[in-house]
């Protein structure tokens, strides 16, 4: 595993500018940390973190070629939203040049930006590493940094909240996954009496 994290890490730096980068190594290393604490697989959480944003730096008519090349439809607030394409197309991108087969992690790179019902472990945690990484910095940041580790369900739908004021403080579309995604967990949340 790592001779492929070897292989991956210089050909990521060929697809991503630097900041985007040392933000994808930050991923990375909080994904395996959460994946260790949690108990899921620490090598696909690597994986997934590492080249989550991959499609990230790509202009916006590559994106939308992309998606049409392989059949992925975008819906029409992703079409407006334009920074939430990277997510669905660098799953696309993972696969075709990166070589990643897994499933489990495709599907974390596909819905890192919006999240989704139901999500996995490993989903949960690319995520919230994406959110909390060590280069973030926002008010309540290091909170949750904290409450990652104690309490992840909880965790994430404090970053959901954060995201959806930030969004509708930009005056921005919102993802209805990112609703549904925040009100599965409360829900499931409810049902154990974790709420």
């Amino acid at each position: 595993m790592n001779g492929m994290l070897e292989e991956l890490i210089p050909k990521l730096r060929t697809y991503i500018d630097e900041k985007r980068f040392i933000h994808s190594l930050g991923v990375m290393e909080t994904a395996a940390k959460l994946a260790k604490h949690y108990g899921a697989d620490i090598k696909k959480a690597k994986i997934a973190g590492l080249l989550h944003d991959c499609a990230k730096c790509m202009d916006n008519f590559s994106l939308l070629k992309i998606a049409e090349n392989f059949g992925i439809i975008l819906d029409d607030i992703v079409q407006c939203e334009k920074a939430l394409m990277h997510g669905p197309i660098g799953a696309v991108i993972a696969k075709r040049d990166f070589g990643i087969t897994d499933n489990e992690i495709l599907r974390a790179i596909e819905i890192h930006t919006t999240g989704d019902t139901n999500m996995s472990l490993l989903e949960k945690i690319i995520f919230l590493s994406d959110f909390i990484e060590p280069g973030r910095a926002f008010p309540g940041v290091e909170e949750l940094r904290v409450k990652a580790f104690q309490d992840l369900d909880g965790a994430i739908i404090d970053a959901f909240d954060l995201t959806i004021r930030h969004v509708l403080d930009k005056g921005s579309l919102l993802h209805p996954k990112t609703i549904s995604a925040r009100n599965f967990i409360l829900m499931h949340r409810e049902s154990e009496g974790k709420a």
